[in-house]
C-alpha cells in the first residue's frame, strides 16, 4: 500500500474512516448512501473507493452490498460516529487494483 497526502477534503474523510473504521456518508447519483469504506485507491486508472453499502440510495435496491465509487461521481463525503468491526471476506473485487491507497484490516 502507498501512502498519498490529502489531496482533498475527500480523501481526508475517507482515509480517517478506513484507518478508525467509521461509517461514511456521500452524494451519489442524486442520492445520500451510508457504508463502510473498505479499499481506496486507484482501479482501472481511475480513483475509486470500494464500500460495503448499508443504506441510503441504490439504483439496484439490494443492500447491504459491495459498491465501485468512481470518486469523480460521488460527493459530499462526511465522516460518521457509527463504527465498523474491520474487513469483510475478501474475494476478487480486494485484488483487482492498480495501487492501494488505504485498506481496512480484518478483524482480528
Amino acid at each position: 500500500m502507498t501512502s498519498i497526502p490529502f489531496r482533498s477534503e475527500a480523501d481526508r474523510v475517507i482515509q480517517q474512516a478506513i484507518a478508525e473504521r467509521r461509517m461514511i456518508r456521500f452524494t451519489m447519483d442524486g442520492g445520500v448512501r451510508i457504508a463502510e469504506p473498505h479499499d481506496y485507491g486507484i482501479r482501472k486508472g481511475v480513483p475509486t473507493l470500494l464500500v460495503w453499502q448499508v443504506s441510503g440510495a441504490s439504483r439496484s435496491g439490494n443492500l447491504p452490498d459491495w459498491r465501485w465509487i468512481l470518486l469523480a461521481k460521488a460527493s459530499n463525503f462526511a465522516l460518521l460516529d457509527r463504527t465498523f468491526p474491520g474487513g469483510r471476506d475478501h474475494d476478487q473485487r480486494h485484488s483487482n487494483w492498480d495501487v492501494v491507497w488505504a485498506r481496512v484490516a480484518l478483524p482480528v
